[in-house]
């Protein structure tokens, strides 16, 4: 997948003219002078050659090969999402603008097919930065440098949450590499420049501003987006966004389009955020993230004048885990946390992403509100558990192909495979058909099903049978209740035909 699709065309932007005067009804004098803003000595560059020659030896084109499964009977894919946009971590956004509700088959791999996508270098050693969603699970990649050679790479790490991968290539000569600016200096209305190789055109140049900062696209835990409006298309993904003196303050990730086309919306990872991932992913292959073991919910205005808060701001604790970080530090059910190492919280969001980031380890103070006041709790920063995405054993499941789904008993090696809380009951996902409606759904392996068409479910049979139940009725889906790090969502799953 090479872009996010998940709106329509917006409005076009106003056209700034020249400030004019207005006459006030009733008025019977001149309408007061408006003064001017000073005139801004560069309201653009001349031109972006010079930086375009300094940058663009360092983008790559990737070419990742996968496994693809075989072409779908006639007739049953119409509506349906586009297959280069069937994966990434951005499913949940394409159900909304691709309502497939087709019948479906289930196929088994057949052949393959390259994924294309962009690239940059930040070491002169070869260490290449890329999207996560361009690699996939690709046998083979290769990455073609602005001269022309292609070169093997080899994936030293990539992270599914962030949508960041890391690759190694080795030549017997240095490679031009650019590095890393500061995004948070990043202001709307900035210059910007993205480089990249939409639709398999090499070495493409695209000039724009930065539209907007702090996007939430839905993509994942830490979406802190920065949005312009240099055009992005398919193949882009992964590459450099550049601020005007070269640094590369972005990783374009995601377009806003009803087409799969640009319309002047784009996504990029900022770089502050990029940096800390890659850095991991370079040195250890794998991202330790900070956890404090709680599970938290936004404050809304109801909330904040139950608890006595001025304003609907920060993260209302659910519940603490047993031997957590968060209940050795004192945190209760019902604590708002407000602050975080002297950084206000506005909401959970911002609170994962800055405990995600922290210092695994080090002591950090947060500002707690309890009981109508406001008090100060230290908390030792602890490691997040790894809920590993690798599908179990074909022994370890018991596959539901009606759902496309591979299900596992939540046994305690099932509780250690996934990371998952000795509380929790239900059913965990092993695996997941890609060509399923599960998938297209954003299900995957680790998420755990509590409750199947209103009912609990303790056993893989319990949902094989709640299956037969509906199929009986001759009911087209399956309601299923899934929980996933403390969340949890309705989720309508087609039943395939047999």
């Amino acid at each position: 997948m090479d872009s996010l699709v998940i709106a329509r065309n917006p409005r076009p932007a106003r056209r700034k003219g020249a400030l004019s005067a207005f006459l006030v009804a009733g008025a019977v004098a001149a309408a007061p002078m408006v003064t001017p803003l000073p005139a801004l000595a560069r309201l653009a560059p001349e031109g972006f050659g010079d930086l375009i020659e300094q940058v663009s030896p360092a983008v790559v084109q990737i070419s990742a090969k996968q496994v693809m499964t075989s072409e779908s009977p006639a007739g049953t894919e119409e509506n349906s999402v586009p297959e280069h946009f069937r994966d990434g971590p951005f499913k949940d956004f394409f159900e909304r603008y691709f309502n497939d509700r087709s019948p479906r088959k289930f196929q088994r791999p057949q052949g393959r097919r390259a994924a294309i996508g962009s690239g940059f270098i930040i070491d002169e050693d070869g260490i290449v930065v890329t999207n996560n969603h361009v690699i996939g699970s690709a046998k083979e990649i290769t990455v073609t440098l602005k001269d022309g050679r292609e070169l093997s790479a080899e994936l030293l790490g990539s992270d599914e949450k962030t949508d960041l991968a890391v690759l190694r290539i080795e030549t017997d000569t240095a490679l031009p590499a650019v590095a890393w600016g500061d995004s948070d200096k990043a202001r709307v209305g900035d210059w910007v420049l993205a480089v990249g190789n939409p639709f398999g055109l090499g070495g493409t140049a695209t000039v724009g501003i930065v539209s907007a900062r702090g996007r939430d696209i839905g993509a994942g835990p830490y979406d802190d987006f920065i949005q312009v409006d240099a055009p992005i298309n398919s193949g882009n993904s992964g590459g450099p966004l550049f601020d005007q003196s070269g640094r590369v303050i972005g990783v374009n990730t995601a377009i806003y389009s009803p087409n799969g086309g640009n319309v002047g919306i784009g996504f990029a990872i900022p770089a502050e955020l990029a940096k800390q991932v890659v850095a991991q992913l370079h040195e250890k292959g794998s991202v330790e993230r900070g956890w404090l073991g709680i599970r938290i919910q936004p404050v809304t205005p109801e909330i904040a004048e139950s608890l006595g808060l001025d304003e609907p701001e920060g993260a209302l604790i659910a519940s603490v885990n047993e031997n957590s970080p968060a209940e050795k530090a004192g945190l209760r059910q019902g604590d708002v946390i407000l602050g975080f190492d002297n950084e206000k919280i506005k909401d959970p969001r911002d609170l994962t992403r800055v405990v995600a980031t922290a210092e695994i380890g080090a002591d950090t103070p947060l500002e707690v509100w309890r009981g109508e006041e406001a008090i100060t709790l230290e908390v030792g920063i602890g490691a997040a558990p790894r809920q590993l995405a690798a599908a179990c054993d074909a022994n370890d499941g018991v596959e539901l192909g009606a759902l496309g789904l591979t299900l596992a008993q939540l046994d305690d090696k099932a509780r250690s495979r996934y990371g998952l809380d000795e509380t929790l009951q239900g059913v965990v996902i092993a695996e997941v058909d890609s060509d399923s409606d599960a998938a297209e759904k954003g299900l995957r392996p680790g998420d755990l099903i509590t409750r199947v068409n209103q009912k609990s479910v303790k056993t893989p049979a319990d949902i094989t049978k709640a299956v037969e139940q509906a199929e009986q009725a001759k009911r087209k889906a399956v309601l299923l209740l899934v929980e996933r790090q403390g969340e949890q969502r309705f989720v309508a799953v087609e039943i395939a035909d047999a």
